[in-house]
C-alpha cells in the first residue's frame, strides 16, 4: 500500500540564521493551507555554530563543516524527518556527506533548480550567478547544470568582490540602502554580460528579495516549492 502520510521536513540551518527563517516563511506562503494543520511539520536545527563555509572554500584554512552538518542531519532524523533539506547553497558541497550519514532522502538544491530550469526555460543556454565566490571555486552549479548544456555567466572579479561584500553585509544585519543598490548594480552587470536570467545561488541574497534585471530565479524559493512537495506527496526526492 503507498505510503500516504504527510512527510516531516528536516531543516540544516543557521546558514546564515535569518536565511533559514526567510526559508521557513517562503515554505509557508507556498504550503496551501486554511487552517494551521494544513502546514506541513518542519524539524529545524537553526544551528549558526556550523563551522565557516567561508573560511573552509573561500580562505582555504578553516575547520571543515561536513562533520557538523552530519551530525545536524542525523539529530533531524532522529527526532522523526522524514527527508532533509539543506538551507544554503554553498553547504551543498557537503551534501554526500550528508547523506552517508542517514537512512533518509536529502533534496539537492541545485538538481532542484536544474529540474526548474529545464521545465520552465528549457531554451536557456546561459544563465547569471549571484553567489559568493564559493559557488565558483567549487563548480556546484557547473558539475549539476552544465552537463545540461547550461553556461555559467560570473560576475567579473570587481563586481564579484562587491558582491560578496553585499552578502558579508546582510550577515550582519545590513540591508540598507547602500546594500541594496550594490546588488542591483551587481545584476546590471551580469544583465550586460548577456545573462537575460540569473539564479540568486546564496540564501543571504535571497533576503533581499528585490526586483532586479535580468530576471531571476531563486534557488530558496526552488528549494522551498520542493519541500512542500515532497512533504505533500505532490513529487518525489
Amino acid at each position: 500500500m503507498a505510503d500516504t502520510r504527510e512527510k516531516t521536513v528536516g531543516i540544516i540551518g543557521g546558514m546564515g540564521p535569518e536565511a533559514t527563517v526567510d526559508l521557513m516563511q517562503r515554505i509557508i506562503r507556498l504550503t496551501p493551507a486554511l487552517d494551521d494543520r494544513d502546514h506541513i511539520h518542519c524539524l529545524v536545527d537553526n544551528n549558526p555554530k556550523i563551522p565557516s563555509r567561508i573560511k573552509a572554500i573561500i580562505e582555504g584554512k578553516g575547520e571543515d563543516p561536513g562533520p557538523c552538518m552530519a551530525g545536524m542531519a542525523q539529530g533531524l532524523e532522529a527526532a522523526g524527518a522524514d527527508f532533509l533539506a539543506i538551507a544554503c547553497n554553498t553547504a551543498h558541497v557537503y551534501y554526500d556527506i550528508v547523506c552517508a550519514a542517514v537512512r533518509i532522502p536529502v533534496i539537492h538544491m541545485v538538481k532542484a533548480v536544474l529540474d526548474h530550469l529545464t521545465e520552465f526555460h528549457p531554451g536557456c543556454s546561459g544563465i547569471g550567478i549571484l553567489a559568493s565566490p564559493a559557488i565558483r571555486i567549487t563548480g556546484l552549479y557547473d558539475n549539476i547544470l552544465g552537463p545540461a548544456g547550461i553556461r555559467m555567466i560570473y560576475p567579473d572579479p570587481e563586481e564579484q568582490k562587491g558582491l560578496f561584500q553585499v552578502i558579508r553585509q546582510v550577515k550582519a544585519g545590513d540591508l540598507g540602502s547602500g546594500v541594496q543598490e550594490q546588488y542591483d548594480r551587481v545584476c546590471g552587470h551580469l544583465k550586460k554580460k548577456g545573462a537575460d536570467l540569473a539564479v540568486v545561488a546564496c540564501t543571504e541574497l535571497s533576503i533581499l528579495g528585490r526586483e532586479k534585471a535580468p530576471a531571476v530565479l531563486d534557488a530558496a524559493e526552488v528549494l522551498a516549492k520542493r519541500i512542500v512537495d515532497v512533504a505533500k506527496g505532490i513529487k518525489s526526492i
